[in-house]
């Protein structure tokens, strides 16, 4: 199939379900070397509309959050938490900068995990991950998560196989309660190649100003990649669900991964459908008693 066609198909997929169909992963044996680091199914065509797209898909999204956090204030519980998940270097928080940008920063929980403290790890390891959860009204963002406990606990052997092998059935437990309780999941894996990760990581060596997001323990991180590439697919493979798909964003092109990320939260805030809430007063005796003052 060429490339025309491929576009074509692409676009059928986008009207009919939008983004999530095309990105959403298959609930079967996921294989990553499928997908291609540097596609952007459904894109805009070029760094040059994206960018534009983004100015759009910001104001949609700001009125969207309003909503969603208005209508909290009426007793609605619903919430959005979106996840990211991906290797070093492809882009989590370059992402939350960029599609975060035009949100009301007191409805937005950004929580970024890193290794456990020492009280955390002295818990079950989702006991963090609810104090994070975001509040009715709000959308949370993860920069890693709860799959992190999947992840390097399994390729670092931190916990017995025994213990991880558990946690999927844990973690698809935990996110069918979310949305139980009114939480919209959005899981997104950050898809980057091994060529572009180096790529980006001497980058980071070339630039002082840079040298303070590089350590020295990626390198030896890199020489585990196979293990991280089967752990992830156990990951996505076993935790997609009909509650909280898997969805896989190609990053290696930063201008596609932030346009659809943005895109992906956008037609979930709309699934969603936020409204203002009623007045639940006289707002004419109002508007008479204040005009007299």
């Amino acid at each position: 199939m060429g490339k025309k066609d491929d576009r074509k198909k692409a676009d059928r997929k986008k009207a009919d379900g939008g983004l999530r169909s095309l990105l959403r992963l298959p609930q079967d044996r996921v294989d990553l070397a499928e997908y291609d680091t540097r596609a952007t199914p459904g894109g805009p065509d070029g760094k040059t509309t994206a960018l534009a797209e983004m100015v759009r898909l910001r104001e949609r999204l700001a009125g969207l959050q309003e909503r969603l956090y208005a209508q909290s204030t009426a007793g609605d519980p619903r919430s959005l938490l979106l996840v990211l998940q991906g290797m070093d270097t492809s882009g989590k928080g370059g992402t939350v900068k960029h599609v975060a940008a035009g949100l009301n920063p007191t409805g937005v929980r950004v929580t970024a995990f890193k290794a456990p403290t020492a009280e955390e790890s002295q818990h079950p390891f989702l006991w963090r991950i609810r104090k994070a959860l975001p509040k009715p009204g709000e959308i949370g963002v993860f920069d890693r998560s709860h799959y992190e406990d999947v992840l390097i606990a399994r390729v670092r052997e931190l916990v017995p196989e025994a213990t991880w092998s558990r946690r999927y059935g844990v973690i698809n437990r935990f996110e069918q309660s979310l949305a139980d309780d009114g939480v919209t999941v959005v899981k997104v894996f950050l898809h980057i190649s091994y060529e572009e990760q180096r790529k980006r990581l001497l980058a980071r060596l070339d630039n002082p100003d840079k040298h303070w997001k590089f350590n020295e323990g990626d390198i030896a991180e890199r020489a585990l990649w196979p293990a991280y590439q089967q752990a992830y697919e156990a990951a996505l493979t076993r935790c997609s669900t009909d509650t909280a798909p898997w969805y896989v964003v190609p990053a290696d092109r930063k201008w596609y991964r932030n346009w659809a990320v943005a895109q992906l939260l956008l037609e979930h805030l709309e699934l969603i459908g936020p409204q203002y809430p009623k007045a639940d007063f006289d707002v004419a005796a109002c508007r008479a008693a204040l005009l007299r003052t």
